[in-house]
């Protein structure tokens, strides 16, 4: 029937030289089928699986029927059900695309944003953590993380928008853990009742260079200074180096951790009589360390095979590739040859995390702190 009504048409419009058109504009064809080009290539399949299934659907179907009834022909003034639902469906896919779209360019400027801020945060802590010395606290964490960037950067690059904020997430979660490491590991920097030890034990040592007018050392782990008194005042300060594991608190032998405590020159060895430029040996272990030690060992803390270790002094460097002590303090040769000449047997060294509660380390903490508050805010 439908095959000798299209032949019929068919045969007046060529009489009548008249108004017959295609059952379906070939225009609307290939408008519906440039949107289901634009869905695929912005992702639909995947950001908006339902929605694109439906399309797809539809589409297929209608295309069907578009083929079914490739030969008719119609009057103008004839109702084409067809066209309508395709017109419908290039409506709909169309308002898709630029939802979609929309959706695309928000997600691209949350994960933009996201990243930019954690990899300058990246940044920052990196270069506080190595202001500090604190490397030896994260492990390889940063190296992990720094790995945890990249791929949300080449995701970003290759506009997979979603996975690169995903990535993001992970880096800013491993961020955080790492500074509540820091925190656990280094807090006492920034502990108000610590820092007051401190201060104390450092109040005794310039109270008793003023009181014997006598020469007294106190080293600041935090800000890697050696201060040298007089009769109680300030008379000269140095840059130090510390252990490799300097700024933690020396728990057993080979850590790495230079020892805080009050102590004193045991020997002044000059040249020949140390591998070093010069050196001031120290009555490390002390008394006060080896109670502190055996109560570690006791609780559990420091295994049993652990020695307390000893050998602690304040050196010059041995030659020009030695630029690391293994839990000494570490002075630049000259200022060891001035230090050396002031110093003998006997003299008070006094040896502390930090001098104020505004130390390197606490400020570090504090700023670090800071931003991993505002990059989880801006993830929420």
């Amino acid at each position: 029937m439908g095959i000798k009504r299209a032949k019929i048409a068919g045969s007046i419009c060529v009489l009548l030289v008249t108004g017959c058109v295609p059952a379906v504009p070939p225009d609307l064809i290939a408008a519906i089928d440039a949107i289901d080009h634009d869905l695929i290539s912005i992702g639909a399949p995947q950001a908006a699986p339902e929605e694109y299934a439906y399309f797809t659907r539809q589409w297929v179907s209608l295309k069907a029927r578009v083929q079914a009834d490739d030969d008719l022909i119609r009057w103008p003034w004839e109702s084409n059900e067809i066209e309508k639902e395709l017109r419908r469906l290039h409506s709909e896919g169309g308002t898709t695309v630029a939802r979609l779209n929309d959706r695309q360019a928000a997600q691209r400027r949350l994960a933009e944003s996201t990243l930019a801020r954690l990899e300058a945060r990246f940044l920052s802590m990196a270069s506080h953590v190595q202001s500090i010395n604190g490397r030896v606290a994260l492990g390889e964490k940063p190296v992990q993380t720094d790995l945890l960037l990249k791929q949300a950067r080449s995701f970003l690059e290759q506009r997979d928008y979603a996975r690169s904020i995903q990535i993001a997430e992970q880096a800013s979660q491993a961020l955080q853990l790492q500074t509540t490491a820091l925190r656990r590991e280094l807090g006492r920097y920034a502990d108000d009742r610590q820092v007051g030890h401190w201060q104390a034990m450092v109040k005794q040592t310039v109270d008793w260079s003023r009181t014997h007018q006598s020469t007294a050392i106190v080293v600041s782990k935090a800000d890697r200074e050696l201060i040298v008194y007089k009769g109680g005042r300030k008379v000269l300060s140095y840059p130090v180096r510390l252990g490799f594991n300097g700024i933690r608190e020396k728990r057993f032998q080979g850590d790495g951790a230079t020892p805080e405590g009050r102590y004193r020159v045991t020997e002044a060895r000059g040249a020949g009589q140390t591998q070093f430029y010069r050196a001031l040996v120290l009555d490390y272990p002390n008394a006060e360390d080896r109670r502190r030690f055996r109560l570690a060992k006791q609780s559990g803390k420091i295994a049993s095979a652990k020695e307390i270790g000893g050998q602690i002094e304040i050196h010059g460097v041995e030659n020009d590739l030695m630029a690391q002590t293994l839990g000494c303090v570490m002075l630049a040769n000259p200022h060891m040859a001035e230090l050396f000449a002031r110093v003998s047997s006997g003299t008070p060294v006094t040896i502390v995390g930090a001098l104020t509660g505004r130390n390197s380390i606490a400020l570090a903490l504090a700023e670090l702190a800071d931003r991993t508050d505002e990059t989880r805010v801006s993830l929420l």
